[in-house]
């Protein structure tokens, strides 16, 4: 597998470690959650993005890189300010540059695909985010239900969603970890809609 991104990540300060198999023999791979394993092949060309940590396996055709997520808010209190990365602060590409490649990832519990209409949306966990095909955009979303009490120092009772957006292919996870918001006042934010109920 190519890593075209890995220099990159080493400057970064991530660490990135790989091991390379080759036949014959068997060999096995898991992930320390129940869940199932999602086998995605990718034709010449063709690319996906991947939320970091969920990748297992990859052939050789297949190259790697990363970017940032893009998905971000910062709270504050007082003089503490803080800046949350719901998706992770990067998210993995692969891409089959020139012949058609297998890339396996794992799902926590049950994994769902959905194909999206150009413009068409759906909402999810962030966390629940498996992967995406790279013409999927994406923003956060915040919920303020009714009848929730808020100060002035902070937005209240809320609920943090990811909006994707079509077209493309969207897959996530049953089983995904939770989110925790500290419930301060958002200062700043990457492209964000809102709702408040009520």
């Amino acid at each position: 597998m190519g890593l075209k991104g890995a220099f990159k990540r080493l400057l970064a300060g991530m660490p990135l470690v790989m091991t390379q198999a080759q036949g014959p023999g068997h060999i096995a791979f898991s992930r320390d959650a129940p869940g199932e394993m999602i086998a995605l092949p990718l034709q010449p060309g063709q690319a996906v993005d991947v939320r970091e940590h969920l990748f297992l396996v990859a052939t050789n055709q297949i190259t790697y890189d990363w970017f940032q997520s893009g998905v971000w808010f910062t709270t504050r209190s007082g003089n503490e300010s803080e800046t949350h990365y719901p998706l992770g602060q990067f998210m993995d590409r692969f891409y089959a540059p020139a012949a058609p490649g297998l890339l396996l990832l794992h799902s926590a519990g049950n994994a769902f695909v959905r194909s999206l209409e150009p413009n068409q949306t759906i909402l999810v966990k962030p966390t629940a985010l498996l992967f995406k095909d790279p013409t999927v955009q994406m923003q956060l979303h915040f919920e303020h239900p009714a009848g929730t009490w808020s100060s002035w120092r902070s937005w209240g009772n809320r609920y943090l969603w990811l909006r994707l957006y079509g077209p493309g292919r969207v897959a996530v996870q049953s089983a995904y970890s939770p989110m925790h918001d500290n419930g301060r006042n958002i200062t700043r934010h990457s492209g964000a809609t809102v709702q408040r109920w009520g």
